[in-house]
């Protein structure tokens, strides 16, 4: 950190000597550090601390008071209302997470399928027996 400080203060020096002989006193292309800030007038005040001494509840919608009232108050409703119903919506017309309305769909079919043919709703063998290649019995 003492090294940082010694170089911001030889540039500063730096900037000084060559301002009084109106031309770089390091090597080309050295930076000139300026005083003040950039952009910053020491006369002029900020924009929102002028309006903050106007109106002490400034929301920094407007300058004025009444507006920036109204600004504030229309953005929060129409922001906070489309959050609400535009997420609602989102959340109604997801997909079907995990798929569990197809699979009851597909059981009701299944179920009135085996209903109509006269078979029992769950079959004791899952595989035809016939077709299952089993060990001997020993």
């Amino acid at each position: 950190m003492a090294a940082l400080g010694r170089a911001l203060r030889a540039l500063r020096a730096g900037a000084l000597r060559a301002g009084a002989r109106g031309r770089s006193a390091g090597p080309p292309g050295a930076v000139v550090l300026p005083r003040a800030p950039l952009g910053a007038d020491p006369h002029e005040e900020e924009p929102m601390m002028v309006a903050q001494r106007k109106n002490p509840d400034y929301h920094g919608f407007s300058a004025e008071p009444d507006a920036d009232v109204i600004n504030m108050r229309a953005v929060f409703f129409a922001g906070i209302s489309v959050a609400i119903v535009l997420g609602t919506v989102f959340l109604h017309y997801l997909p079907d997470y995990g798929l569990r309305q197809w699979a009851r769909r597909e059981a009701e079919l299944q179920i009135r399928e085996r209903e109509s043919r006269g078979l029992p709703l769950l079959d004791p063998n899952y595989y035809e027996p016939a077709r299952l290649a089993l060990p001997p019995p020993e």
